[in-house]
């Protein structure tokens, strides 16, 4: 009872600290991207799933159940040749806990490089970094913590920038005939370290909460998440409305089909009186003895769609 207290504290002086922040413009904007394809099929419906490597991306105290060592591997095909991609690792240590290391970055290509004339000089890359390390334990029987230290890195050319940041989470796990999960992460809570002018910039804080319930007799996971709550709204119910709904089917033993829904990204995508498929995404696993292969299919409508591919496999 001493170490939820504790926690309690914490996330209070937290949720004080990111609400001082919260009328900042952000950077390291790819921080609040999808990585994975399991998590983008469910429209980033994911703070309360647990078991999977890539959860240290999402809720750092969703790997505290993970018993097996896992590795993971995805690769993005974004927007505009935009390319992106992230690795991940779990594994128990005893007298520790569960130990998650990643890696997720954005390679947004090589530009020509010009002068006021519009003569070429020459050509420059810019792209986005991220590494981080997980622990995760259990605080009292059925609940887990979860704490994530992160290194970020972006460059333009010759210039560059640095932070580092940390994600708290908690895990929820309510058993009974319907089970039900809960999560909650507070991401990106630090600093900037190295700007690329004279101001410091902030981070792109984020509350996120969620659940996940499994129906009786179906094979059926549902996930609800809120996200951004901590960023100022003309309302109170406008805090709710950045928000996705995901889930997961088991087809099979071996074979697993996924759905998502954005609403704020179908919000601010929307053209005109059209929205079309924008916010919505599908995808499918292939789950076999030690490995898992999934496919995530995501509308930004006019702009365009974007896939993933992941690959996880037991070491």
């Amino acid at each position: 009872m001493k170490r939820l207290n504790f926690i309690r504290n914490i996330f209070s002086w937290i949720l004080i600290t990111v609400s001082l922040h919260a009328g900042d413009r952000p950077t390291y904007q790819f921080l609040q991207n999808d990585v994975s394809a399991r998590a983008a099929a469910m429209a980033g419906s994911f703070v309360s799933m647990s078991g999977d490597p890539a959860g240290i991306f999402y809720n750092p105290a969703s790997i505290g159940t993970s018993l097996t060592p896992v590795a993971a591997f995805g690769y993005t095909s974004h927007l505009l040749d935009i390319n992106a991609g992230f690795a991940a690792y779990t594994q128990e240590i005893q007298d520790l806990g569960v130990v998650g290391i990643g890696v997720n970055y954005v390679d947004y290509g090589i530009f020509d490089q010009t002068d006021v004339l519009a003569n070429k000089l020459g050509t420059f890359s810019a792209g986005d970094l991220a590494a981080s390390i997980s622990l995760a334990n259990p605080l009292e029987e059925n609940l887990y913590y979860g704490v994530t230290g992160k290194y970020i890195h972006s460059s333009i050319a010759e210039a560059s920038s640095s932070a580092f940041a940390a994600d708290l989470g908690l895990l929820y796990l309510i058993s009974g005939d319907d089970p039900i999960t809960l999560g909650v992460v507070i991401s990106n809570l630090g600093t900037q370290v190295d700007a690329y002018g004279t101001t410091i910039e902030s981070l792109p804080l984020d509350i996120t909460i969620g659940g996940t319930i499994k129906p009786q007799h179906l094979p059926l996971h549902l996930n609800v998440n809120f996200h951004k709550l901590n960023e100022e709204q003309n309302s109170f119910l406008d805090k709710f409305t950045s928000f996705t709904i995901g889930g997961e089917f088991t087809l099979s033993k071996t074979l697993r089909f996924r759905f998502g829904y954005n609403n704020e990204r179908r919000k601010e995508l929307k053209i005109g009186t059209s929205a079309g498929m924008t916010g919505f995404s599908f995808g499918g696993g292939l789950v076999l003895k030690t490995l898992r292969l999934d496919y995530s299919y995501n509308s930004y409508g006019e702009i365009g769609n974007i896939s993933r591919f992941t690959i996880a496999l037991d070491v």
